[in-house]
Formats: C-alpha cells, structure tokens, sequence
C-alpha cells in the first residue's frame, strides 16, 4: 500500500515551521539578558516530518472529528486521552494552559505549543515559566497557600495529607522558598528553588 497523502500543503508546512520558529525567537528574546553562556537555550523547531507526526498524534485522538479538518478543535476531555496527559495529575491545567481559548479545548496548534514547551529541547526557563502557570490554580501570578495545597493534594492523589502534615509541609516550602516573606511564591522564587532540583524538566 502506497504512503498516504498529507492533508497539509506544502505551504501550510511552512507556515508551521514559521509559527514554531516566531515561537523560538521569542523565547529566545525573552531569555536572553538571563542566559547562562554554558546552558544550551536553544529550542528547536518541528521540521516537516515532525509537524505531520504531531498531527497524526493530535488526528488519533479523534479522527472522526479532525478528519480532513485543519482547523478542528478538540474538546478537553478528548485531548485528555493522549496518554502523557491521561496519567499527569495536572493533565487538565496543562491544557488549559495552552488552549488559546483558555478552557482546556485545544486546536492543533495549541496542541504543537503544548509539544513543543514538553520537547527536550526546551530550556529549562521556559518549562519553569509553564510549570509555574500551571501550578497557580487561581490566576494571581502567585503560589500561594491555596495553590500550593492543591498542587500537593494533586501529586499525593487518593494518599491525602492529614491536615497537620499538609499545613507542615506548607510551611516547610514557605520558609525555603519564600524569600521576601510574604506568604506566596513570586516567579522569581519559584525559579530560584528549582533551580536546585535536578530532576525538573528531566
């Protein structure tokens, strides 16, 4: 049986590749008073081959639906059945971070940032950056006590912390981390005490 035919034009490969490489050079700009000189920044964009296997990911989540339809787009709880996103505690924050239309319905190009932000080749920044986003449950560019208890409830799932243990640990994360004491964790030191985790954004 021959290859089958891509459902993107030539052109429209292009302009994907573009959309990632706007991508890259922002994060680059973005990065770049705060570069390390020994930390590779750079993050790649999808060559064409890469771009028609993300759709063919994003199409098997529902092909009835995506089918010859570029601009589809998926409804939550069918972007959540991609399996890195079924077994992630924060698998419903994650989309809704990167749903351009913010309530977790993603279109392919959402779902290219969402891989993209995932790949090895992002720099540790900018995983903080999304990390951080999706760990601030209430919006306020802020963690503060109410996202950090559901940060720990969502990574503890059914073994729940008895509440002495959680306000400890809080506690215990507040002083550590929080630097000009009062009471949340800016971005800043969000960043600062992962910087000292080894096994972030592995």
């Amino acid at each position: 049986m021959g290859q089958g035919k891509s459902q993107f034009s030539e052109e429209e490969l292009q302009d994907y590749q573009l959309y990632l490489l706007q991508f890259k050079i922002y994060v680059d700009i973005s990065d770049q008073e705060e570069q390390d000189p020994d930390e590779d920044q750079d993050l790649s964009y999808f060559t064409k081959k890469e771009v028609l296997y993300a759709h063919q990911k994003f199409k098997a989540l529902a092909p009835e639906k995506i089918g010859h339809n570029k601009n589809a787009k998926l409804p939550l709880p069918k972007v959540l059945t991609y399996p890195e996103l079924k077994v992630n505690p924060f698998g419903d924050r994650i989309c809704r971070i990167f749903s351009s239309s913010h309530d977790g319905d993603c279109t392919f190009e959402d779902f290219l940032d969402m891989m993209s932000v995932f790949s090895d080749a992002a720099p540790k920044a900018v995983k903080a950056e999304h990390a951080f986003r999706i760990f601030d449950f209430d919006g306020d560019d802020m963690l503060g006590v109410t996202d950090l208890r559901q940060v720990v409830d969502r990574l503890t799932g059914p073994q729940r912390l008895a509440e002495q243990d959680m306000q400890h640990l809080i506690q215990n994360i507040l002083e550590e981390a929080d630097l000009d004491d009062d009471g949340a964790l800016s971005f800043a030191e969000f960043e600062h005490i992962i910087s000292k985790s080894s096994d972030f954004a592995k």
